[in-house]
């Protein structure tokens, strides 16, 4: 049933601009799937979804199209324990990490290639992300927030 949810889920997104979990669990609804918010949750941390700008304006869900589906598990573990904290400031994204940790860290960012991200500087325990706009530094720091999690 999961691999069927999750093969809808991915034809959703191609046809419709789905902007937010509750609007995926109602088309998700409307194809005769019994979900949650919370099934919809897990649907969509498991396949790496993330949100990307659209022409309109906005951001709505997509399927990573190349550095998020390389990303392997072990980098997201170290992520995990090691990414203290990630805000946006203006046009940068703030990164705390442990003490030592700040350049593995980065590089495995990097290997995201998030088109809004310019470049990336690591220190011992920080991380600055340059990006391109002041909306893609609080989407770029939700993503990382939503990675680690």
């Amino acid at each position: 049933m999961k691999a069927k949810r999750q093969a809808a889920i991915r034809i959703l997104l191609k046809e419709k601009m789905i902007q937010t979990q509750e609007e995926l669990a109602e088309a998700l609804r409307r194809d005769g799937f019994q979900v949650t918010q919370a099934t919809v949750s897990r649907d969509m941390k498991e396949m790496h979804l993330i949100k990307v700008p659209f022409e309109e304006g906005g951001y709505r869900y997509a399927e990573p199209e190349n550095g998020w589906s390389g990303i392997n598990e072990r980098l997201v573990r170290m992520l995990r324990d090691c990414v203290l904290s990630t805000e946006a400031a203006g046009q940068m994204v703030v990164v705390k990490t442990m003490s030592g940790a700040a350049s593995t860290a980065a590089e495995a960012l990097d290997t995201l290639e998030m088109p809004e991200i310019a470049g990336s500087i690591a220190g011992d325990n920080t991380i600055f992300l340059a990006v391109r706009d002041h909306d893609s530094a609080e989407a770029v720091s939700d993503r990382i927030r939503e990675l680690i999690r």
